[in-house]
């Protein structure tokens, strides 16, 4: 089993990153990758449909009244499998947000390329997160 985490300060308070972040269908107004977002199942299946093509659909796995949810993946076309993710917000003593965005998987092929895209992903996200609350 492989895993990759990104984490990203904020100089906002965390109550706001969640509030862009936290609602499980939310990916199209944050990350640039995802078109947009249906949910399924009574809102614990969601089919991203990702920019140029392609979807992949997701399982919520968990949601706390914390700032955090768990996810895994049930189909798509990413080199892994047994796929699950975490994405979590916390706030340190200065008030300040970190995003931390988590996985374990199975890669599927080369470990090294599975861990490139798998972090690729994640870093375009919060890159782009990190834009919207600097503009």
């Amino acid at each position: 089993m492989a895993d990759v985490k990104v984490t990203m300060p904020f100089s906002v308070p965390a109550s706001d990153i969640w509030d862009k972040i936290g609602n499980f269908n939310a990916l199209p107004d944050w990350h640039p990758a995802v078109e947009r977002s249906e949910l399924e199942e009574g809102g614990t299946l969601r089919r991203l449909h990702l920019v140029g093509g392609g979807e992949i659909l997701e399982k919520l796995e968990r949601s706390d009244d914390g700032k955090s949810y768990t996810y895994s993946i049930v189909e798509g076309p990413l080199p892994v499998m047994n796929y699950t993710s975490t994405l979590r917000v916390t706030e340190g003593p200065d008030g300040k947000a970190e995003v931390e965005w988590s996985s374990n998987y199975d890669p599927v092929g080369s470990a090294e390329e599975a861990a490139e895209v798998v972090k690729g992903i994640y870093q375009a996200g919060l890159d782009n997160l990190k834009k919207m609350f600097c503009a």
